[in-house]
């Protein structure tokens, strides 16, 4: 059966307005580290990427960025020990990010956060893979993004969350355990046979 071995983590390269998303971000690193479970993510330094990244790794955790050559400078490549790779563009970035992970988290952010979710949401829903995914939905951050799922569900656009393979956790300590319980009863097979969902994207 297939189990939780990696996490990609779509995060804001800012903090925010409320400092409870950096803690809520270095907890959450902190957990993957204690539990074994490796950190993938975009491969900045600064905002929550810099935080949950630096926990994992001053926990003792392991990590993989995944960050383009352009943003280098902008985001500043992680400090800590890493694996770090640098890619070409966004699309190796995001091809390389779904091919390591298991399970996708997006804790809060911006458009690049909310474009990162809604491709994974959207290859889901197709039947592309069957990896789950997960909001944090720390102070409530996301609960406009689900009143909009919701209102398209409403207006018949959406069938509901369920066939978008979305679980939403309050806190980051319900993070691992739904993601485990979301794959139990899966083959690893199953679960990394679908292949890269963003190769059509780019043809």
């Amino acid at each position: 059966m297939a189990r939780i071995d990696s996490v990609c983590v779509y995060c804001g390269s800012a903090t925010g307005s409320d400092p409870v998303f950096a803690e809520e971000a270095r907890n959450f690193g902190r957990i993957l580290a204690a539990e074994g479970v490796r950190l993938v993510y975009g491969g900045g330094g600064i905002g929550l990427m810099g935080e949950v990244a630096s926990a994992v790794a001053l926990a003792g955790g392991a990590v993989t960025g995944i960050i383009p050559r352009f943003l280098m400078t902008r985001e500043r490549a992680f400090a800590h020990e890493a694996e770090m790779i640098v890619v070409e563009d966004m699309h190796e970035r995001k091809r390389l990010m779904f091919e390591r992970a298991d399970a996708f988290v997006a804790l809060p952010g911006g458009v690049g956060t909310l474009e990162e979710l809604v491709e994974q949401l959207t290859w889901a829903q197709l039947g592309r893979h069957r990896k789950p995914i997960l909001i944090a939905n720390i102070a409530g951050f996301w609960d406009p993004f689900l009143n909009l799922l919701d209102h398209m569900q409403a207006s018949a656009f959406v069938n509901g969350r369920g066939t978008l393979n979305l679980l939403v956790a309050e806190s980051v300590d319900e993070i691992l355990p739904m993601l485990e319980a979301a794959v139990a009863g899966v083959s690893d097979a199953a679960l990394h046979g679908a292949g890269d969902p963003t190769v059509t994207e780019r043809m």
